[in-house]
């Protein structure tokens, strides 16, 4: 699928370039946010980002910041879409990951989905409580769910968002 370039408040959201992928592995191999994404590469970066389709850059003030993955699946009785995102440190703490999750949710409902999960591993209580703000519930516990880089498995958390979960446009600033 073509995602359209969405412009917010601060930031904006746009498919990757090729010139995007060594900004994006440096804020994968940051610490902070390796810590949640395992194993990146350069050609990994290509592979899933770049090339995938599957993604956007947050950009905000003309820097990459981040990647918010759209996973839309279309089957008429299951439709839903499923998001990721990463963030890079400099920007935590500021509510643009919100910000980029209600962007595109925003979308996506004008498009005509209605429902969105996410995963996040079950340890990052900020992230937890940053989509639990933005309206996100807690569905369930998914057992040895990501790979660790010591070869150990660590559960992650599904959580689920439905439009009748607020009214109109999602709002990042809430909360």
């Amino acid at each position: 699928m073509a995602w359209p370039v969405l412009v917010g408040e601060r930031m904006t959201l746009r498919p990757p370039t090729d010139g995007d992928a060594a900004a994006l592995l440096g804020i994968l191999t940051e610490p902070e946010v390796s810590r949640w994404w395992v194993g990146y590469t350069a050609d990994r970066v290509r592979k899933e980002i770049i090339e995938s389709g599957d993604a956007l850059v947050m950009e905000i003030d003309g820097i990459p910041a981040g990647t918010i993955f759209l996973y839309p699946h279309d089957d008429a009785e299951y439709e839903h879409v499923i998001i990721h995102l990463f963030l890079g440190a400099l920007w935590y703490r500021k509510r643009y990951g919100a910000e980029a999750l209600a962007m595109a949710i925003n979308h996506l409902v004008s498009e005509g989905h209605h429902r969105f999960t996410l995963d996040p591993n079950v340890n990052n209580a900020p992230a937890i409580r940053s989509y639990e703000r933005l309206g996100f519930r807690r569905v369930g516990v998914l057992r040895e769910y990501q790979l660790r880089s010591d070869g150990s498995w660590d559960d992650g958390l599904l959580m689920d968002l439905v439009t009748s979960d607020f009214a109109g446009e999602l709002d990042w600033k809430r909360g």
